[in-house]
């Protein structure tokens, strides 16, 4: 017995020894484990910031670009500088048709576009340009007839006052005539009989009736 009683007491010791540690190694693991578990709870509970607008203003739509407005339809006689001819311009949608006319043996007739802005340039026969541009209510430019130029001023038309033509056979002889009917009632006119130039005479500005060599003809508005 007295061998004996020291023994146990050592086993006893070695296995408490034994105990303490595992259980320390144990704890150890438990800890690690709780703590790196944590670690991924806080990362994934963190949210990814985004930009919102102010709560009661909603961001404000881009403006819209501002678009060209045509140019209106409408009719436009005045004179040259000069007071020598007349000049009538008809537009529509976009289009333009003009008249050059002295009232004696010298006249063109002009066709050409017209841009958002108001601005044109007519071409005719011979080599014969308008450039003039629309600003309100008149339209101011320049008529080149080659060995002349003349400045003019045209405002704009109503009925009766603008551009007319006719056109017929009279008397076995080819007629084409046109007129501008001015805002003050004067008419400046060309009557061409088989390509021969002469004061055309007067039309009927609520009808457009004339009367050419006898034979009544009708002019009509002149549209581009």
């Amino acid at each position: 017995m007295k061998r004996s009683g020291p023994l146990f007491t050592l086993l006893a010791g070695l296995l408490l020894a034994l105990f303490m540690l595992s259980l320390n190694v144990t704890e150890g693991t438990r800890s690690t484990s709780t703590g790196s578990e944590s670690s991924g709870d806080v990362v994934s509970a963190s949210p990814t910031p985004t930009a919102s607008p102010p709560s009661g203003k909603p961001s404000p739509s881009p403006s819209p670009s501002p678009s060209k407005t045509a140019v209106p339809n409408a009719d436009y006689a005045g004179r040259t500088d000069d007071d020598s001819s007349a000049v009538a311009v008809t537009l529509r949608d976009g289009k333009a048709v003009a008249y050059f006319c002295d009232g004696k043996d010298q006249e063109s007739w002009l066709k050409g576009d017209v841009k958002a802005d108001g601005s044109m340039r007519l071409t005719g026969q011979n080599g014969n340009v308008l450039t003039g541009e629309l600003k309100g209510k008149q339209i101011r430019g320049t008529v080149d007839m080659g060995q002349r130029k003349y400045g003019f001023t045209a405002d704009k038309a109503v009925k009766p006052s603008g551009l007319y033509r006719a056109t017929a056979t009279v008397r076995g002889a080819e007629v084409d005539g046109g007129w501008i009917v001015l805002p003050s009632g004067q008419q400046v006119g060309i009557l061409n009989r088989a390509g021969k130039p002469s004061p055309a005479p007067r039309i009927d500005p609520e009808t457009g009736v004339v009367t050419v060599d006898g034979q009544q003809l009708t002019a009509e508005p002149v549209t581009p």
